[in-house]
């Protein structure tokens, strides 16, 4: 039984921030069911790193809901690269937004954050209570800190000003309109391209990073959507609220099964020389399921819609 209807979308204008990325563009589509208004805004439109243009489309566009999904976002090697822009334009991202929010009588906002804001060694599966218990994974701590920023930020509003803004805390994501850049994607997008890109030559083997072993729990983004959605209208509390499958698998296993999707036939060769990331990341998704809320989505199925999206021209490259 779902969690009483807290906060209604019908007849709300619904602003979703980030349409234009993979968890972004997910929200606008689950959110074309729902009896709302959406209004978005591209990058050419306001820069959400800057106060003032933020504040002048907050004003303009009066939302009564928000979703927060714009930020910065990349892999292992983008947050190595670009240690600066992660942490600086996420925090900025977060502030602006939820400062315009407030100023502009903004009834309701849901903020995502990452699991990556977990220590890298935290007893598996991760409750929300493990949050600032031990050091962070040192490969993508820039993005982590600034996603705790923006918990503490919501939190934050919440207390001062009676704020109803929440927070997720989504797993490791794949779907419709990734990025699959050669160096900056995440595990999924960076799997699906280069088998993709090896089946088309012929190539006889494919290099993963990594050893292979890690676990990594991995969820489609358009059951994170739905989940956004059942939060906004279902909870209200100052505590965030993890979003997962509650099950994971091998970094080997996942390939595999990438390749398998793609019709890749050749051989995997495992780089032990590059970073594996923490150990395991699985979420602890409890709280949300006593709400009422489940993943939906199987992995091999998900798999298969993304890779149509990559076929098709979908996603970002940005060769």
């Amino acid at each position: 039984m779902n969690a009483p209807l807290l906060f209604d979308l019908a007849g709300r204008r619904v602003a979703v921030c980030g349409h234009g990325g993979m968890v972004g563009s997910a929200i606008v589509r689950r959110l074309a069911t729902e009896r709302c208004e959406i209004v978005t805004a591209g990058r050419d439109t306001v820069d959400f790193t800057r106060e003032g243009p933020t504040e002048a489309w907050a004003a303009s566009a009066k939302p009564d809901a928000i979703f927060l999904a714009a930020a910065r976002v990349g892999g292992i090697h983008a947050n190595s690269r670009y240690p600066a822009d992660f942490i600086a334009d996420n925090i900025a991202i977060e502030l602006n937004v939820m400062r315009a929010a407030l100023a502009n009588g903004v009834k309701k906002l849901v903020f995502l954050g990452s699991s990556c804001i977990y220590p890298k060694l935290a007893p598996q599966p991760m409750t929300e209570d493990m949050l600032l218990t031990g050091p962070l994974e040192p490969t993508n701590e820039w993005y982590a800190i600034a996603k705790i920023s923006g918990i503490k930020l919501a939190l934050a509003y919440r207390r001062q000003y009676s704020a109803d803004f929440i927070s997720l805390m989504p797993t490791n994501l794949y779907g419709i309109g990734d990025n699959y850049h050669p160096e900056d994607s995440h595990v999924p997008a960076a799997l699906i391209r280069r088998f993709h890109e090896a089946k088309i030559a012929g190539k006889p083997s494919v290099e993963v990073w990594g050893s292979g072993r890690v676990r990594r729990e991995l969820m489609s983004a358009d059951d994170l959507a739905d989940a956004c959605v059942f939060a906004m209208k279902h909870y209200s509390g100052d505590d965030f609220i993890n979003v997962g499958t509650g099950q994971d698998i091998t970094i080997r296993d996942f390939a595999e099964l990438v390749a398998e999707v793609v019709g890749y036939k050749g051989e995997l060769k495992f780089d032990t020389s590059r970073p594996d990331g923490a150990p395991r990341k699985l979420l602890d998704v409890g709280k949300l399921t006593s709400l009422g809320w489940k993943a939906k989505i199987p992995l091999l199925q998900g798999l298969a819609t993304a890779y149509a999206d990559f076929v098709s021209g979908g996603g970002r490259r940005r060769d």
